[in-house]
């Protein structure tokens, strides 16, 4: 997208260029339109989760935005010569069941015919134009606050092998379609410097788009970090998917290692789907947060890290 022009409308908020999860558009002077899309293959066997967890993963972008979503168009790629139209109604419910938990009104949607299904949403909410949360604003001192643990792409490469245990699979799926609203309120309330959330481009890739936005330095502590225990054991076993060993390419020469084993950098790179909400928060708001986020009841409330200094975007991984 480096290559498109760049935007001159001044209602535009927020667009490319900051690598951010949605864009904005102001179209009142107190109110703004937040816009986004997500669309993937199946991550779980079962359609109905497989509709949830894509419906969830998409309404997240505009939570990470600091936004409220209220309408979704449904996008969806269908084999119907090789799978009965029951699957895609499945995937259908388990997408509106999640928009309804959200307050958010499914409105239409589009489908082709496609070789593999294929689900998302196309999402519209709405923000304050003065309350707009962005991967740009992360400042020194902040401290890095992530609310779902890690490994889900490894965790879901094993389902697809066959390699994970029952009640792994059943807390990935409890993890992936728990929506970020929670979370998003928490950081609204309290106040943060920056948010993005944490999906295919892993916790580290996530945190690089927010540190060179703002251009800042940070540092992570891989101790401090959630990763779900069977993700451990299925990366040491090789179960990696693709999109992780891209992550880790990508962030090449931009992250410094420190005492980090091979297992914690796949799984600091993991592509999620669904993950959790990153956001940087100033020193002196970290306890109020925290409790905004624990007694929202948010898988998971974990300071893994802080920003350093000011920077071009270099990350520092730290064993403990």
């Amino acid at each position: 997208m480096r290559h498109l022009p760049p935007t001159t409308d001044p209602a535009v908020l927020v667009s490319t260029n900051t690598a951010d999860d949605a864009g904005v558009y102001r179209i009142a002077p107190d109110l703004a339109l937040v816009q986004t899309v997500d669309v993937f293959t199946p991550i779980v066997d079962e359609p109905y989760w497989f509709g949830a967890i894509a419906a969830a993963n998409a309404l997240s972008d505009v939570y990470a935005m600091g936004g409220t979503p209220r309408l979704a168009l449904n996008i969806a790629g269908f084999p119907r010569a090789k799978l009965p139209l029951d699957v895609l109604g499945e995937i259908l419910k388990g997408g509106a069941d999640k928009c309804t938990e959200a307050g958010v009104v499914v409105i239409g949607g589009h489908t082709i015919d496609d070789p593999e299904p294929k689900f998302g949403l196309a999402v519209t909410g709405f923000i304050h134009p003065d309350r707009i949360v962005t991967n740009a604003s992360a400042r020194p001192g902040d401290r890095l606050v992530l609310t779902k643990p890690l490994g889900l792409g490894v965790i879901t490469t094993g389902i697809k092998q066959e390699r994970t245990s029952r009640s792994t699979i059943e807390e990935a799926i409890r993890l992936m379609a728990t929506l970020n609203r929670d979370a998003a309120r928490a950081m609204t309330e309290v106040g943060v410097s920056a948010a993005t959330d944490v999906t295919g481009f892993g916790l580290l890739g996530h945190l690089h788009e927010m540190t060179r936005a703002a251009q800042v330095k940070a540092r992570i502590r891989l101790s401090e970090v959630p990763i779900l225990e069977e993700a451990w054991t299925l990366a040491r076993e090789g179960v990696i998917p693709g999109g992780t060993d891209r992550n880790r390419a990508a962030l090449e020469g931009a992250v410094t290692w420190d005492g980090v084993g091979e297992d914690g950098r796949v799984l600091l790179c993991d592509a999620q789907t669904s993950g959790g909400l990153l956001m940087a928060v100033p020193a002196d708001r970290l306890d109020r947060l925290l409790r905004a986020l624990r007694g929202g009841g948010v898988p998971a409330a974990a300071v893994v890290g802080e920003i350093t200094g000011p920077g071009r975007g270099e990350i520092t991984v730290a064993a403990g």
